[in-house]
């Protein structure tokens, strides 16, 4: 199994894996000061890399889920998106508006995928 721990005082781990499938969460962009675009490009480049980290990679994402303090954004993540993720392997998504990531943060984002 795999865990990797987040600096979070040792509240979650970053990727979880069970019987093959990797459970990844938590998310969040590293610079807030970032716009939307920016922020998407920032949190999709770390999932990148924990997957390829993990023996995985994009092609393999089966599921993810983006929290979004601002839905009117989501035209500026959905341009990011496609940069990441072709027509030929979209995951499972969905997009969910909420009040508050914390200080500058415009999305966290949650997957799961399985290994390569």
């Amino acid at each position: 199994m795999i865990k990797r721990s987040l600096p979070y005082e040792g509240l979650l781990h970053e990727i979880v894996e069970h019987n093959g499938v990797l459970y990844l969460g938590g998310i969040v962009p590293e610079d807030t000061g970032l716009d939307m675009a920016g922020q998407a490009d920032d949190v999709l480049r770390q999932l990148k890399t924990l997957l390829d980290g993990a023996g995985s990679d994009l092609s393999c994402v089966l599921q993810v889920t983006i929290y979004v303090t601002n839905l009117a954004d989501k035209a500026a993540l959905n341009q990011v998106w496609k940069r990441y993720f072709n027509a030929d392997h979209l995951p499972a998504r969905a997009a969910v508006g909420v009040a508050d990531l914390g200080p500058g943060v415009k999305l966290e984002l949650t997957a799961i995928a399985a290994r390569r």
